[in-house]
């Protein structure tokens, strides 16, 4: 079996509005929004940059530009902070930067679905593999899930891979559900995908969640910009038209999973990442067992 060529770029949807937030999101896109201390998309960058992502593409919306300057130089800031020797808060901005040269950027002008946000990538992706992380799937663990994927992805031989778990029968209407063949570990063959189906109609409760692997072969099915679920360019429509054509995988990574694009898990976020915290844990456990409710 010939190893498959390397990931090395990755694509982060991120021209939501983020209605499900609003005011905060008024004038701050929700990518943005912190957990503890760290912008949600910034914990997707660094998951991408462990598994050893070179390019990172961001394909934005109008007033996304704080994206943009997150990932980028503050020279006033940097500059203060280091004549007060605040070393650990300049450490801090400075390891979340990529490489100078290692990102770009790109529009998606219309909210047409996360297929056309990802189709809007294609001439920065190019002709060999990418991922595809949506930031508002947080997943914590080491090693990372894209890690995980990538060694995956190696260990079948390529293809399309997506990362899963598994939903309540009742849940599946809100998610890609794939049709499993065979499993070995935590790797499941993928003989199909339903985006959002009715629970009656699921063909299993493994769900697509915001981590794949795709081939570049997807932008030929994209590029009939063909609506599905929701009236949208479903990227999950597209994924099923590879199937078939070349290994498609699913793979449980043993992450934890927080969906930081839902207010109850985004608070559920903020708490479970702030206990792991050894700096701010111990007083935080003690606010918690003081709350009545």
């Amino acid at each position: 079996m010939a190893s498959p060529k390397p990931v090395r770029k990755a694509v982060f949807p991120v021209a939501g509005m983020g209605t499900r937030f609003l005011p905060a999101t008024k004038a701050v896109p929700k990518e943005m929004l912190p957990v503890v201390d760290k912008p949600v998309v910034q914990y997707a960058v660094e998951e991408a940059k462990e598994a050893g992502i070179e390019q990172f593409i961001f394909v934005t919306g109008r007033g996304k530009h704080i994206i943009e300057d997150h990932f980028d130089h503050a020279y006033e800031l940097e500059s203060l902070l280091s004549a007060q020797e605040k070393n650990r808060e300049l450490d801090s901005l400075l390891e979340g930067l990529p490489v100078s040269g290692s990102v770009s950027f790109t529009r998606q002008q219309k909210p047409l679905g996360l297929g056309h946000a990802v189709w809007c990538a294609r001439h920065l992706v190019g002709d060999e593999p990418f991922a595809v992380l949506l930031p508002d799937d947080l997943l914590i663990g080491v090693p990372g899930a894209l890690a995980q994927m990538i060694e995956a992805y190696h260990k079948v031989g390529g293809g399309v891979i997506i990362a899963a778990e598994e939903k309540s029968q009742e849940e599946t209407r809100r998610y890609g559900v794939v049709a499993p063949g065979k499993t070995s570990g935590n790797i499941t063959e993928v003989k199909g995908v339903v985006e959002k189906p009715e629970p009656k109609d699921a063909p299993s409760r493994l769900c697509v969640i915001g981590r794949y692997i795709l081939q570049p072969e997807i932008f030929g099915e994209l590029d009939r910009l063909e609506k599905g679920a929701g009236g949208e360019i479903q990227l999950t429509d597209s994924m099923a038209k590879l199937i078939g054509r070349m290994p498609f995988h699913a793979v449980k990574t043993s992450c934890e999973r927080y969906d930081c694009g839902d207010k109850v898990g985004f608070l559920q976020a903020n708490i479970a990442v702030g206990l792991k915290r050894p700096d701010i844990a111990p007083a935080l456990k003690a606010i918690l067992k003081g709350i009545e409710y």
